[in-house]
């Protein structure tokens, strides 16, 4: 039995291969469908914000997520859980820099709570190659993929880029709804 997939998937993957493999000649289906199935992911809301802190309320900022993945000095349980919450890191960090970019702290407009791009591009990084060193047992078959997230992480960042200006160019083409 294959698993369900999402509704979005297929349009998403279409929309990242388009600008990953056609634009940006990143010639990798894995990458590919990676980024494809976190787009579906992160259209539900609640899935942005999925690590939790010890009162199970939703950990919104970066350096928060980053205390809760360290099983040494911060909160995370386990070295398992150091891979979940460092794996939402890297797919945080590359979705919020790519998709959301007026959500980044820039120098020109300090906001209080919102990284800047290199703090994104930095944690996001380091996230998914500590993710790509979990290589035995389960997660040996992807940790590589992880390892090329992480060494291709500013092009995965452009590509999700070239992906939204896609998206917003055919929704200006859309007709007005009707009210």
């Amino acid at each position: 039995m294959q698993p369900e997939t999402h509704p979005l998937e297929s349009f998403f993957h279409q929309a990242v291969r388009n600008s990953y493999e056609g634009r940006l000649g990143l010639n990798d289906p894995d990458v590919t469908g990676y980024v494809a199935r976190l787009l579906c992911e992160f259209s539900q809301s609640d899935k942005l914000y999925k690590v939790r802190d010890e009162m199970g309320r939703p950990i919104a900022e970066l350096d928060q997520m980053m205390t809760a993945a360290d099983p040494i000095h911060g909160t995370a349980a386990s070295f398992d859980a150091e891979r979940m919450v460092r794996k939402h890191i890297g797919d945080y960090a590359l979705f919020v820099a790519g998709m959301y970019p007026e959500a980044v702290e820039t120098g020109r407009q300090r906001r209080r709570h919102h990284p800047s791009l290199g703090e994104l591009i930095h944690a996001g990084k380091e996230s998914y190659y500590i993710v790509s060193q979990f290589n035995l047992f389960e997660y040996e078959q992807e940790a590589p993929l992880f390892g090329r997230l992480s060494d291709w992480f500013e092009r995965c960042i452009l590509g999700l880029t070239l992906v939204r200006d896609e998206l917003n160019h055919h929704r200006r083409l859309l007709p007005p709804p009707v009210n």
